[in-house]
């Protein structure tokens, strides 16, 4: 796990190149303290720099940026090849393998686009990463990412230059980042609490999709390089739709198993200490049994608590960690300790990012990283199994909602608008005038409904969630929403919060619910082994039940959650009003100050909860202040 960052521009001196690498690798310094490195071709304007932290062959042989074999490529790679000596056997019994000089991934990676191509090595891999390989033969730079969306890439022109980078602070380290905020992208964040790829918070700035390549040749700009996919969920789906597992439900469970304790094995390779996030939720209980199985020791595992009455859930994941006889650390924070990470926000996420569960994110990690380099995490389950809680009442109220005319639904939004409604019902009205199913449920996934009333200057900008040429071709209401939640909310808000908040402490998380064959798997279940009975996540559960007792597990769904309403009326009520106040608004130029002060109003009164609401815009406020220090 590292990061990595580089430029293609004009040829300069040896010199400038070593020094603007060097300003880009120090600003993602904490993604890989324990080594780095620079490379350039000065006579075609590239140049690459690496931050390492060493997992795998934690000898100098790991070192990068790093040269094939046959002396064409250089890469630099952050991420992990699960697969990488199934790869390297492969390699070897086709005579296709150079002679080895560690036991990196890297360069088993680099040896594999030697002999297949990059499309097809990309394919064969079993793994999450973020690369950009130069080259040197062709003088063509590839960008690619893993194919769920797990480890960040950045990249974009600026006065010529081509930057790319972990993290937007690499690119603007480089003295020619000039790129300003994008309004619309801004307009996404407060829809979405986070921007969606491939935009980011700075026009011309992309983020690369998830499952996605793109090469570049010189002369290129933003019109001829197009990001390919070398694999779309689109495609996994309707061919899991098309093709179901036909076996019984005992079968299913069993087969689901076998995948997932696969995966699990594969991550837990490392050369430095490894355990596991534990809620004592579904998705976490299940990875953390299945790695108890395969481990000949106790599994070290983490949880937060909070002294908070309503948000703590560590007692759960004490006894799930009790029954499995894991080695587990919990530690209970205050809230002078969540508070205390709220100054480092606009730090840890490099562009505005505004889900608040970041926050006991960053906590748990920080604590893991006392003990361990690598810890494994339970996400990604929601979205693949039927998880969320909307994916059971959200085709009940679309039905019931759709027996009434659409004009009388606007009616009712248009004369209720003002009129003081309890909170539930206020949630209701917002998605009372949605034309369709799709449209109901991005309604009802949109914090700000019109965000475009709050921005200054922006217009609406097509997304996963509101864009049909980017739907798959699903069986049900409920396939639709994990689907583009895996395409959207999981890659764009769940994998950067976690990516961003363990590798500000240089910490590697893993995500073995998203091996790309228990993907595929888990599309070729039908929903009914998924939502049974009113309740998600029911294959995921019977594996997990063959491990740890089902009255242990079964309680009401809850989100990693902080008591921010109560909150930005206590404690953050001073730093809000500051970042709200109206003449600074104003100022500053880029939010409307009456409908955020009329919010703000609002929440103090305890007439409606405007947390989320609110959040997105401080945490836009917060960012845009640090870009200023």
């Amino acid at each position: 796990m590292c990061g990595l960052a580089g430029f293609w521009s004009i040829p300069e001196s040896t010199n400038d190149f070593n020094n603007a690498l060097v300003k880009m690798a120090t600003s993602i310094s904490s993604r890989g303290p324990d080594d780095s490195g620079t490379w350039n071709d000065a006579q075609t304007g590239i140049g690459l720099t690496h931050t390492r932290l060493s997992i795998v062959d934690l000898s100098p042989a790991g070192h990068q940026p790093m040269h094939s074999a046959c002396k064409r490529y250089v890469i630099v790679f952050n991420g992990e090849v699960y697969n990488h000596l199934a790869l390297r056997h492969r390699l070897e019994s086709r005579q296709e393998a150079p002679e080895w000089r560690g036991h990196s991934d890297t360069e088993t990676l680099l040896a594999c686009f030697s002999a297949w191509g990059i499309e097809k090595a990309l394919q064969a891999t079993v793994g999450m990463f973020a690369l950009v390989l130069w080259d040197k033969h062709d003088h063509v730079l590839t960008l690619a990412r893993d194919r769920l969306g797990e480890k960040p890439l950045y990249w974009g022109w600026c006065n010529q230059t081509l930057l790319f980078g972990s993290e937007l602070k690499a690119l603007k380290a480089h003295r020619a980042f000039d790129a300003e905020v994008d309004r619309n992208a801004l307009a996404l964040l407060l829809r979405y609490n986070a921007i969606p790829a491939p935009y980011s918070i700075y026009r011309g700035i992309q983020k690369l999709p998830a499952g996605h390549m793109v090469q570049i040749c010189r002369g290129d700009g933003p019109a001829e390089a197009l990001p390919q996919a070398y694999w779309a969920l689109n495609e996994v789906v309707e061919s899991g739709l098309e093709n179901p597992f036909l076996g019984s439900d005992t079968e299913a469970v069993t087969a689901l198993e076998h995948r997932i304790a696969q995966s699990v094995a594969g991550q837990m390779l490392a050369d430095v200490p490894l355990g596991a996030f534990l809620s004592g939720g579904v998705d976490s209980s299940t990875v953390v049994a299945l790695m108890q199985q395969q481990s000949s020791k106790p599994v070290r595992t983490f949880a937060i608590g909070f002294n908070e009455p309503g948000y703590n859930e560590a007692q759960y994941a004490k006894e799930v960690a009790e029954h499995l006889d894991t080695e587990h650390t919990e530690l209970y924070v205050g809230t002078e300790d969540a508070l205390a990470v709220i100054p480092d926000l606009p730090s840890i996420y490099c562009e505005p990012f505004a889900d608040s569960s970041q926050i006991p994110t960053y906590l748990v990690s920080k604590m893991a990283k006392q003990q361990v380099t690598v810890a494994l995490s339970g996400d990604g389950g929601d979205e693949l199994f039927g998880g969320y809680n909307p994916y059971q009442f959200a085709p009940k109220v679309w039905r019931a909602i759709r027996r009434l005319p659409l004009s009388l639904r606007k009616l009712a939004v248009a004369v209720l608008a003002d009129v003081p409604v309890p909170d539930k019902l206020h949630k209701l009205l917002r998605v009372l005038p949605s034309e369709n199913r799709e449209a109901f449920y991005n309604a009802l996934m949109s914090h700000w409904q019109q965000p475009e009333e709050a921005v200054i200057g922006t217009e609406s900008l097509p997304s996963i969630m509101n864009s049909p040429s980017h739907w798959p071709k699903t069986d049900s209401f409920e396939h639709w929403m994990m689907a583009v939640d895996a395409k959207q909310y999981m890659s764009d808000d769940i994998l950067v919060k976690v990516d961003r908040a363990a590798m500000s402490n240089s910490l590697e998380t893993r995500v073995p619910l998203l091996d790309h064959r228990v993907v595929e798997f888990a599309w070729q279940l039908p929903i009914h082994q998924k939502i049974r009975n009113g309740t998600g996540k029911w294959a995921l559960r019977e594996v997990l039940y063959r491990h740890v007792p089902r009255e242990m597990i079964e309680r009401p769904k809850k989100g990693f959650s902080i008591p921010l309403s109560q909150w930005l009326r206590g404690p953050l009520r001073d730093w809000a009003e500051a970042l709200l106040e109206e003449t600074r608004l104003r100022r500053e130029g880029y939010f409307h100050a009456a409908p955020i002060r009329k919010l703000w109003s609002e929440h103090q009164s305890g007439r409606r909860d405007n947390a989320l609401k609110l959040w997105s815009v401080l945490m836009f406020q917060a960012w845009l202040e640090h870009q200023h220090d």
